[in-house]
């Protein structure tokens, strides 16, 4: 598996006919972890089996952002690195239908008649087993099931999927496991390195005069990782990649009650990455966040730090096809 450009559709504008009568998985999709994937996998192997386009219709913004704005929502994966995990399974495009309160009004039957049937031009649909949709949530998996026998589009519906322990996978397990540091863990429901997504921008230059220059970046609002110290992996644009050191969070020995930000320190590399957005993928953590008595005790501990983040690192293996498209060389 490797990575591709996905196409971003919003349904505000016309498919283009190459996606038209394509199979759709639908759903929100935050964390295109373990349980999504069997719901994408189903649609990608019913594509192949058609011989027609695979598609992702998905809601932007989430729909709780919409019912409970004042609950602020650690989204695992915003759109756009959902589109790059979405990307490297192999799917063509991703429709971002606008979710708003006249669309959340919708009902179930127009909802099918004219997203599913009039814009996307359906072949096949698949869901999870318990996918609702339109006003009320009037819709289920049954519903399309029928609407398809009406209509002329086949339905799949994917059953809840469970990890080792029989537990379903779910995005609010990965959220708190992720709020609690273990990104090892979140790696297992995920079935790759949790990753994020933005911009290198110019800090305080500080990591620099101690000798440890970072590559900073602000993670959206509502990012809730726990603050703290990581073994991790930078894919640049241009696709190279280096692993470093991360400190994720407020910095407490230089500054009072910064803005969270991630930090990291890339092993072994000189160059300017200012303006490029970069990703980062998290393999182990290493510590909480800590406030030093002065910058001498800072540095000895950052180069700790650094050789264990490089220890844990030597020995890291892709956990599945999509990590490796993801945090490792292709």
């Amino acid at each position: 598996m490797t990575a591709h450009t996905i196409r971003r559709i919003p349904l505000s504008v016309a498919l283009p006919a190459p996606f038209r009568g394509g199979v759709v998985a639908i759903g929100n999709f935050d964390g295109v972890h373990r349980g999504h994937q069997a719901v994408l996998d189903c649609a990608l192997d019913k594509a192949r089996a058609l011989g027609v386009p695979a598609l992702v219709l998905t809601f932007e913004p989430h729909p709780r952002q919409l019912f409970r704005p004042d609950v602020p929502l650690f989204r695992i994966t915003p759109a756009p690195m959902r589109a790059r995990l979405l990307g490297a399974m192999g799917f063509g495009a991703v429709v971002e239908q606008p979710f708003d309160r006249d669309f959340s009004c919708l009902p179930a039957e127009e909802f099918v008649a004219r997203i599913l049937v009039a814009d996307l031009g359906i072949a096949h649909v698949v869901t999870g087993y318990d996918f609702h949709f339109g006003k009320d949530r009037q819709g289920t998996p049954q519903f399309l099931i029928e609407a398809g026998e009406r209509l002329g589009f086949g339905v799949s519906r994917v059953e809840a999927f469970c990890d080792e322990g029989a537990d379903a996978v779910s995005s609010s397990r990965i959220r708190s496991l992720l709020a609690e540091g273990d990104v090892a863990a979140a790696a297992g429901l995920l079935g790759y390195r949790y990753t994020v997504e933005a911009e290198i921008a110019h800090g305080q230059k500080l990591g620099r005069t101690l000798g440890f220059p970072t590559a900073n970046m602000a993670l959206p609002e509502g990012t809730d990782l726990a603050h703290g110290i990581y073994a991790v992996r930078l894919r640049r644009e241009n696709g190279a990649l280096h692993d470093g050191v991360a400190s994720f969070g407020r910095r407490p020995t230089v500054t009072e009650n910064g803005a969270p930000l991630l930090e990291t320190y890339l092993f072994d590399f000189s160059g300017d990455l200012y303006g490029e957005t970069a990703c980062v993928s998290f393999f182990g953590f290493l510590r909480g966040e800590e406030k030093f008595d002065g910058l001498d005790a800072l540095v000895a501990r950052m180069r700790q730090d650094e050789a264990e983040a490089r220890a844990l690192l030597a020995g890291v293996r892709p956990l599945s096809p999509l990590d490796a498209a993801i945090a490792f060389a292709g």
